[in-house]
């Protein structure tokens, strides 16, 4: 039995019916039922749901062999586990932006609203520049907006909310996308089937 972490919503909808397409489909699974396990034994596999910031947590303390997660999420909490495959999916990009009409006064430290704290940190850290951490868990945009922040580090997937708010990238720090990843014991002592997995879905993503 490999057990799969997937996160809830469009994304984790969109990765079950790769896995489907690839030999992993789940008799027992029902999207309209509020169920968040299904197994099949037969089939030797069972999928359960949970928040997407939580797959990674899952993954690293064992309860599920492999799951996905997003790279802003990899980079942000460094979680102890084995990056194994790019899905190409759910593409964007982690983003510094601003009120359009920004200039960086560096005569004191940048205020920077966001939920990726460790991103922030290391991406100003290489910078060099200091900074004062404005943690926020959602409409980071409005910090700016509001003169409650000098820019924001968040995910940019379409630029739209930007743009309709005045605000516009001033850096990208790293592109985005759904990882597959692994805990490091199942990837030991079930290595055979999770690199069955990989290989099954990497000639998948390639087509």
């Amino acid at each position: 039995m490999i057990n799969i972490a997937l996160p809830k919503g469009r994304l984790g909808e969109k990765v079950y019916a790769l896995l489907s397409d690839v030999g992993y489909k789940c008799d027992a699974y029902d999207e309209n039922s509020r169920k968040l396990i299904f197994r099949d034994e037969k089939g030797g596999v069972s999928y359960f749901w949970v928040k997407p910031a939580d797959v990674a947590v899952y993954v690293e303390r064992g309860a599920a062999d492999v799951g996905v997660v997003g790279k802003d999420i990899i980079e942000d909490c460094s979680p102890d586990v084995y990056e194994l495959a790019d899905l190409g999916m759910g593409k964007c990009k982690m983003c510094v932006a601003a009120k359009c009409d920004w200039y960086d006064d560096t005569s004191r430290p940048l205020r920077v609203a966001t939920k990726f704290i460790n991103v922030a940190k290391k991406y100003y850290a290489k910078l060099g520049r200091d900074i004062e951490i404005i943690k926020l868990n959602g409409s980071i945009e409005l910090a700016p907006i509001l003169d409650m922040s000098d820019v924001i580090v968040d995910i940019v997937e379409t630029g739209t909310t930007l743009r309709e708010n005045n605000l516009k990238v001033f850096a990208e720090i790293f592109p985005i996308s759904a990882r597959l990843v692994a805990n490091k014991a199942s990837y030991r002592f079930k290595n055979k089937e999770i690199l069955t997995l990989i290989q099954k879905i990497s000639e998948e993503v390639k087509k």
